[in-house]
């Protein structure tokens, strides 16, 4: 479902919610012009006194620059100074509730009558949205008022929805022509007040060729791409795209990497074109903070234009497949931060390029070597397949191997999955393309033991992208916020872009060496045996040979699709919607949300319990006012407001149906105790729990019977416990966690990514430093921090800490 609702605290009756729940430029006309009078007619507690109350304030401080250009405003006509710094103050995201407490300190009692809060206020406005045809669009206004009775009335432009009359207004099922500006005018006796206007964009992605899934949900995506185009000289060209996001998307279209003047609408048309409008062209889609691109399409002119031109033939895939792994809360080893975000951001890139994205976090060995078996099963003659692990990891005589969540302390190969044996058995499907993306240490193991090296075939269209180079580190950018790692931090620029994947790979390294926290500590290493142009934007053709048509590749695909939300009744005359997300897809949110009450029920919530022991469900964590509190922090903005939330993790773990119980309570003014209902609620195996992972290796698995030195059968059962006399040593350049190793809980291990500050752990007997970076927690790990996107930032803050 796609809502669109403004963000505020779930408290409405909260004053500090309420007060600053308007930005002051956004204030009413004629509450803005009698403030600005009240400020400039005030020599003592005016808009001078204002600005020097603000500057102590580092949210919004006021330069004296700034204050020189609000003075001039005397010298125009009509000009108001107070006008350009309340200007300035709301640019910097300052409310009246904040303008309030400067205005209390000045003491200009005429100012504050002019800001004081009237008697019906509306707290959450309604939000522009982009949303794909047939899903379900809420808009939200909800006001407060000093008496019961408040009602609501929602206009299409001029024309009354009548049917619509509550706080919430809900469209199922929306088409091309629910497109429109909507509006709420929200009633009280005889006071009302309008909401903003809220656009509405439904997008009708069709039969066009590269469309994304439009049942997925996420952040900022594409939905419709260009398509390339063959004209004559003289054609009108049109070229259309769409991406799904709130607020409603920006657009602005590039023509053979520049930007196009006044291009900046959904469908670009060119009439008349010449020989100067053929070339490439792409469009990048911008909402709030987040941005991201189409794919790039050539427009040719004349019929012998693309061969002209040197474009290349069009490759194609028969299906694109992908398995994510990413591990982070390991039982006996450091915990990893940036694994979670890595792999939920390369989720929604790989799902606008057409991929069948498996996204998994937390994998123990088995888990892990079981869903990995699963992929290979759905590779095929013309498939693109492509594998990311991100968590501990290490490398030995040239065999790279991923750490389950479950490995001891010490580890060793017969805990890990072997890169080169899954490689080798990926090599074996005539495949299309198999791209195999590690984002991992590869530090030596010295507790392993020497193996022979797994030989690969040449002629198999086999892409590797190391994370970092042989025995080095790579790093996680750590800060109190959620954050990528080096590696994904680069990669998402440039995933999407219409290039041979190793062309693509080319450019993340040279960003990621002009990235001064890690510079030569960390880069990129590519190997491949790629001989055609193959991108991950190549289009899908299925083939229709009858051995595509596999059971297992369906059940793949059902593996991300939720259980439908559904509407509970009680007897009391209350109904609730259920409603589920999938953040992963082994990470179910269940939310709870009411949507009737009897008159007589004063206050009603619906709490979700009685999960399977299996799942380990923290009751501490479920049924929270907000998504956060759960844990979930990817999907909130997705999420819909007035529920409650309790998040699902592990759900691979899921051996029977995932039954649970919703309990209603509520109360009323005639009873002096709550009264509560109970429903059972049967919602089968959602998600990845389909592909029962939690078995002990199959014996029909791939990685059980390869006989390959480092598969079950060939690996010792258990290493022995670490010998003291190898602790490894940390250097005291960069205070990094090696994204892949294990060792013992707080020291660095052999395959870790670096997670803390920014001093990798040199393990496998690297020489120990003097001295290391301030800050970093004594024995735990070192990861780079990252506060900011702006690399020069954080240039300065890395170069400042390091001791050298």
């Amino acid at each position: 479902m796609y809502s669109g609702k403004a963000d505020m605290s779930r408290s409405v009756g909260s004053r500090s919610s309420e007060s600053r729940a308007l930005r002051v430029d956004l204030l009413k006309e004629p509450v803005l012009s009698r403030l600005c009078d009240a400020l400039d007619k005030s020599n003592v507690k005016g808009w001078r006194r204002l600005g020097d109350v603000v500057s102590s304030d580092r949210r919004f401080q006021i330069s004296p620059e700034e204050m020189e250009l609000c003075s001039l405003k005397v010298l125009e006509l009509e000009g108001s100074p107070s006008r350009m710094l309340l200007r300035l103050l709301g640019e910097r995201g300052c409310t009246a509730g904040h303008l309030t407490d400067y205005l209390r300190t000045v003491g200009n009692e005429d100012a504050l009558r002019c800001v004081k809060q009237p008697s019906l206020q509306v707290l959450i406005q309604p939000l522009s949205a982009s949303v794909p045809r047939g899903h379900t669009l809420r808009l939200s206004c909800h006001a407060r008022a000093p008496s019961p009775g408040v009602q609501y009335q929602w206009f299409k432009s001029r024309e009354e929805l009548p049917a619509h009359c509550g706080p919430d207004l809900v469209l199922d099922g929306v088409l091309v022509r629910d497109s429109g500006f909507y509006i709420c005018r929200v009633n009280c006796g005889e006071v009302f007040e309008f909401s903003r206007w809220a656009q509405v964009e439904v997008l009708d992605p069709g039969a066009r060729a590269g469309a994304g899934p439009p049942a997925a949900e996420g952040r900022l995506r594409v939905l419709i791409q260009p398509r390339p185009r063959q004209l004559a000289v003289g054609d009108t060209l049109r070229l259309e795209c769409g991406a799904l996001g709130r607020p409603l998307p920006r657009y602005q279209w590039h023509h053979n990497g520049a930007p196009l003047p006044n291009a900046s609408q959904r469908i670009l048309t060119i009439p008349n074109t010449q020989h100067a409008h053929r070339g490439r062209y792409r469009c990048e889609a911008s909402s709030g903070n987040e941005r991201c691109w189409t794919n790039e399409v050539h427009v040719a002119l004349g019929s012998n234009d693309f061969v002209q031109n040197g474009a290349p033939e069009e490759l194609c895939a028969t299906d694109k497949v992908a398995l994510l792994m990413g591990n982070l809360s390991y039982m006996n080893h450091p915990p990893l931060k940036a694994p979670m975000v890595d792999v939920y951001d390369l989720t929604n890139l790989l799902r606008q390029l057409d991929f069948k994205v498996v996204s998994l976090l937390d994998l123990t060995e088995a888990e892990m070597r079981n869903a990995v078996d699963e992929f290979l099963l759905l590779l095929h003659k013309g498939v693109y397949g492509l594998l990311y692990y991100a968590g501990h990891g290490y490398e030995n005589y040239g065999n790279s191997f991923m750490v389950p969540v479950d490995a001891p302390s010490p580890y060793r190969s017969a805990h890990c999955l072997c890169v080169q044996s899954v490689l080798q058995l990926m090599q074996d499907k005539q495949t299309g393309l198999n791209v195999f993306l590690l984002d991992m240490c590869r530090k030596r193991n010295i507790h392993d033991d020497p193996t022979p090296n797994i030989l690969l075939r040449v002629t198999a269209n086999i892409v590797f992208g190391y994370a970092t180079c042989q025995d080095a580190e790579a790093f996680e950018l750590s800060s109190s916020g959620l954050t990528n790692g080096v590696f994904l931090k680069f990669l998402k620029r440039r995933l999407l872009d219409d290039e041979k994947i190793t062309v693509v790979l080319d450019k993340v390294a040279e960003d990621m060496g002009q990235f001064d926290p890690t510079k030569g500590k960390q880069a990129l290493e590519i190997r491949s045996s790629l001989s055609e142009r193959r991108a991950l934007t190549d289009p899908v053709l299925p083939a229709h040979s009858a051995d595509l048509a596999l059971a297992h590749n369906r059940q793949w695909a059902k593996a991300h699709e939720l259980p439908e939300s559904m509407l509970l009744d009680f007897d009391c005359g209350a109904r609730i919607q259920l409603g589920f997300a999938a953040e992963f897809s082994n990470v179910l949110v269940i939310y709870t949300h009411i949507v009737k009450k009897p008159e007589d029920m004063t206050s009603c919530q619906a709490r979700v319990t009685d999960f399977s022991q299996e799942l380990d469900v923290d009751p501490k964590e479920m049924n929270r006012e907000t998504p956060e509190e759960t844990g979930v922090y990817l999907l909130s903005d997705s999420l819909p407001q007035h529920s409650l939330y309790t998040r699902i993790s592990g759900l691979q773990k899921l051996k029977e149906a995932l039954v649970f119980t919703v309990v209603l309570q509520g109360t009323f003014s005639s009873l002096d105790e709550p009264v509560h209902w109970a429903r059972s609620v049967d919602i089968g195996k959602p998600l990845i729990a389909r592909l029962d992972l939690h078995h002990v290796v199959r014996g029909s698995s791939c990685l059980q019977t390869c006989l390959t030195p480092h598969s079950p059968s060939r690996s010792p059962a258990h290493s022995p416990s670490r010998s003291p006399a190898h602790s490894p040593t940390r250097s005291p350049a960069l205070s990094h966690s090696p994204q892949h190793h294990g060792l013992q809980p707080g020291a660095p291990g052999p395959g870790r990514r670096s997670p803390h500050r920014l001093s990798p752990y040199l393990e496998g007997g690297a020489a120990c430093c003097p001295r290391l970076l301030e800050g970093g927690a004594p024995g735990g790990t070192g990861v780079p921090i990252e506060t900011t996107d702006d690399i020069e930032e954080l240039q300065a803050v890395y170069m400042n800490s390091l001791q050298l």
